[in-house]
C-alpha cells in the first residue's frame, strides 16, 4: 500500500497554490476578454492557453483536470458538470449513427439507461454481455465493435472485470477501451492497464461529502504511428488528430462539450478539489472498513456479497488484481421488497440515498428505486433482485456499522 503514501503527498500538491493564496480560486465568470483580435483567433484555434467562454471550461475547472490527469497518470483531462455528463460526453465525441458499444458486466442505472434507450434514439447500437464472457466480446469486436464500456467494479452486481485481458482484446481489434473508474481511484488506475479514456463520476469518492456535483473524463496520451484513432473506423475525428498532444481534449471539448453543454461549474469544481486533497487517505479508509464490515456480517449469517469474501465467484480475482480492495460497495440480499424496506428501516447510521462514495454510510433499495423502470430481464442482467440492498460503506468505525447493520438483520430478515 506504498502507492497510498504517494498520493497523500500528489493530491495536496496538485490542488494547492504555493504562492499568494493557497486554495485555489473560484472564476465565477460564465464569459472572458480577449486582449486583441488577435488573441481571440488564437484562442479559437487552440492555440493560446486561454478561456474561450465558459461552456467550454473556466480556470477552476482546468485546475481540477490537471489534477485529475496527474493523479491518473493522464495526458490531460475534461470535467462535466456530472458523471452522466462524462459518458455522454465521451460517447456523443467519438461515435456516431451506425457505431457499437459493447458493454460489459453491471452497470449503474442510469448507465445502463443511456445505452439502452437514449443512444439506439441516436442510431448507437448497445451489445450487452457478462464481464468474463470473452468469446462474445471477442465476436462483437470482430463485427466492428467501435468502443468497449466497463465499470471497474459491476455496480450493484459486485462482479470484477479482467480489465488487462479487456485491453488487450481493445487493442486487437483498434477500439476504444472506456472504464467507469467511480469505484475505485487510486486503487485501479485503469491507464495503466490499458484503457484509453477513464471516466469518473467525482460526485462520489473523490468528492466524500455530497456537496458538488460532477464528473470528468481523463484520456491518455496519442501514441504515434501505432494510434489507433488513426484508423479508418475513426476517420471523422482524423482533422482534430492533426493538432498533436491536446487532439484528444479537443475532440472532447469541440465535438461535444460545445454543442451540448455538459460544463463543470466553478463552484462545484472548487468543492471537488477539497475533497480530492484527502482522496487517499478515505479511500485507505473505507476499502479497508469494508473487508471488517461483510466479514463480520457473514460470520452472523447476513446475506452478504462482496468479492472479499471466498464464496464469491470473482474472489481469486479479487485477491491478484484488487490488491487494496474494490471500493465502498456491498450488498445484502433481503429476498423480498418487504424484508429489504424492514432492514433498511431497522437501520441507525445508514442514510437511505440514491448517491453513493460519501463519508457516510449510505444504503438503497434497488429494485424500487434506480431500477424501477426496468424490466425483469434487465433487472437480471444488472445483478437487481427483489431484495437486494446496496450499501456505500462511510468513515465511521467499521464495527459500529457492523453490529448496526446485524441488529437490524435480526429484526427484520431472519
Amino acid at each position: 500500500m506504498k502507492h497510498y503514501e504517494y498520493f497523500n503527498t500528489l493530491l495536496p500538491e496538485l490542488t494547492a497554490n504555493r504562492e499568494g493564496p493557497i486554495a485555489s480560486s473560484i472564476t465565477p465568470s460564465a464569459a472572458f476578454g480577449y486582449a486583441s483580435a488577435q488573441e481571440a483567433e488564437a484562442i479559437f484555434a487552440g492555440e493560446a492557453a486561454k478561456p474561450v467562454y465558459a461552456r467550454m471550461g473556466n480556470p477552476t475547472g482546468g485546475k481540477l483536470e490537471n489534477a485529475l490527469a496527474g493523479m491518473e497518470g493522464g495526458a490531460g483531462a475534461v470535467v462535466t458538470s456530472s458523471g452522466m455528463g462524462a459518458i455522454a460526453m465521451v460517447l456523443t465525441a467519438f461515435l456516431q449513427s451506425g457505431d457499437k458499444v459493447l458493454c460489459a458486466g453491471g452497470f449503474f442505472g442510469g448507465t445502463y439507461a443511456m445505452m439502452r434507450e437514449t443512444m439506439p434514439r441516436f442510431g448507437i447500437e448497445p451489445l450487452f454481455c457478462d464481464v468474463d464472457d470473452f468469446d462474445y466480446m471477442e465476436k462483437a469486436l470482430e463485427s466492428g465493435v467501435k468502443m468497449v464500456l466497463v465499470e471497474s467494479v459491476g455496480n450493484p452486481n459486485m462482479r470484477l472485470p479482467d480489465l488487462r485481458r479487456i485491453a488487450l482484446l481493445c487493442d486487437r481489434y483498434r477500439a476504444l477501451f472506456v472504464v467507469d473508474n467511480t469505484l475505485t481511484p487510486l486503487i485501479v488506475q485503469p491507464l495503466k492497464m490499458g484503457a484509453d479514456i477513464v471516466v469518473y463520476s467525482t460526485t462520489k469518492i473523490i468528492s466524500g461529502h455530497s456537496a458538488a456535483l460532477g464528473g470528468a473524463a481523463i484520456f491518455r496520451a496519442l501514441k504515434g504511428e501505432n494510434e489507433k484513432l488513426h484508423d479508418e473506423k475513426f476517420g471523422s475525428l482524423h482533422q482534430i488528430l492533426q493538432k498533436g498532444k491536446g487532439a484528444l481534449m479537443m475532440v472532447l471539448k469541440k465535438r461535444s462539450m460545445r454543442d451540448f453543454g455538459m460544463s463543470a461549474n466553478a463552484f462545484a469544481s472548487f468543492l471537488t478539489m477539497l475533497g480530492l486533497e484527502t482522496l487517499a487517505l478515505r479511500v485507505k479508509r473505507v476499502n479497508e472498513s469494508v473487508e471488517k464490515v461483510v466479514s463480520l456480517l457473514h460470520d452472523e449469517g447476513v446475506r452478504v456479497r462482496h468479492p472479499s469474501l471466498a464464496d464469491h465467484e470473482h474472489h481469486l480475482r479479487y485477491e491478484a488484481l484488487f490488491a487494496d480492495g474494490c471500493g465502498p460497495l456491498f450488498t445484502v440480499e433481503c429476498q423480498t421488497k418487504e424484508r429489504a424496506f424492514a432492514f433498511l428501516n431497522e437501520t441507525k447510521l445508514v442514510i437511505q440515498t440514491a448517491n453513493i462514495g460519501d463519508n457516510r454510510t449510505l444504503g438503497l433499495h434497488m429494485a424500487s428505486t434506480i431500477y424501477r423502470d426496468f424490466d425483469e430481464e434487465s433487472q437480471k442482467m444488472m445483478g437487481v433482485t427483489p431484495g437486494l440492498i446496496r450499501f456505500s460503506m462511510g468513515l465511521q468505525t467499521p464495527l459500529v456499522v457492523a453490529e448496526d447493520l446485524v441488529g437490524a438483520w435480526n429484526k427484520s430478515c431472519i
